[in-house]
């Protein structure tokens, strides 16, 4: 892993344009459609692994390798080496959401709540519907103790998929049940 990193390293500048890799926009709107719709939280569990193998396909081999080290080291719990390699994914295809979705996560998990939040919001402007992106976003703002904030974005996500298990986290109006 150690060689994968040095070798993303050198090779990034030398294959200077992230490609675009493969069109999954009308794959998206599809699941998206089938989640809203979804009878219970187990069929909506299976659309979601669907867009989280979408979101974990990077545009081309060299991003491939770039994110799956990236994950590799998050796993290991190697947070720093892991933003390190998540960055240099992230300068390599910058319109990439997942690279900065990743890497925020690493971010969280290290307490850096402020760079995750930045990267959050790149991650969503490329990529609205990114459940990972927005539910990690309020789990952040609710660190940040921005919980009005958080609530939007909760509700958001929660229009994509309604059987998200943070719906949990949503404030409900005082004297219900809902």
């Amino acid at each position: 892993m150690k060689y994968a990193i040095i070798l993303s390293f050198l090779a990034a500048p030398a294959f200077a344009d992230c490609s675009i890799g493969t069109d999954h926009a009308d794959e998206v709107v599809k699941i998206v459609k089938q989640m809203q719709s979804a009878p219970d939280e187990g069929a909506a569990r299976i659309l979601a692994g669907q867009m989280w193998e979408i979101w974990l396909d990077a545009p081309d081999e060299l991003a491939q390798a770039m994110l799956d080290d990236g994950l590799a080291l998050l796993q290991m719990g190697d947070h720093m080496s892991s933003r390190s390699e998540l960055s240099a994914l992230i300068t390599y295809c910058p319109k990439y959401p997942e690279g900065y979705n990743q890497r925020a996560f690493a971010a969280f998990l290290q307490g850096d709540y402020a760079a995750a939040l930045a990267d959050l919001d790149i991650a969503i402007a490329l990529q609205p519907v990114h459940l990972g992106a927005l539910t990690g976003k309020a789990l952040t703002l609710i660190a940040l103790e921005r919980r009005d904030e958080a609530q939007e974005v909760l509700r958001a996500a929660l229009a994509i998929n309604p059987w998200l298990s943070e719906r949990a986290l949503i404030d409900k109006p005082a004297g219900t049940n809902i």
